[in-house]
């Protein structure tokens, strides 16, 4: 595993979720904290984002695949 979530809050809006995380990142050895938002079933955010995210891309990935089986969207 190259990533650890923890979950620090998260708020349920209508269809929207907002999610604020922190994000440890293994490979690189820093720890990142940001907020991510699922509308209906598609997640968004920097933190997540391909071209944007500052997670190593293994993280990246590993952390989006948690955040949809833990809230099942």
């Amino acid at each position: 595993m190259a990533a650890s979530v923890q979950i620090v809050d998260y708020v349920e809006q209508g269809q929207s979720l907002y999610i604020q995380l922190k994000v440890i990142d293994a490979e690189t050895g820093t720890a990142v904290e940001g907020e991510v938002r699922f509308l209906g079933e598609l997640l968004y955010g920097e933190l997540i984002h391909e071209k944007k995210s500052p997670l190593a891309d293994p993280v990246r990935i590993e952390t989006i695949a948690y955040l949809k089986t833990h809230f099942g969207r």
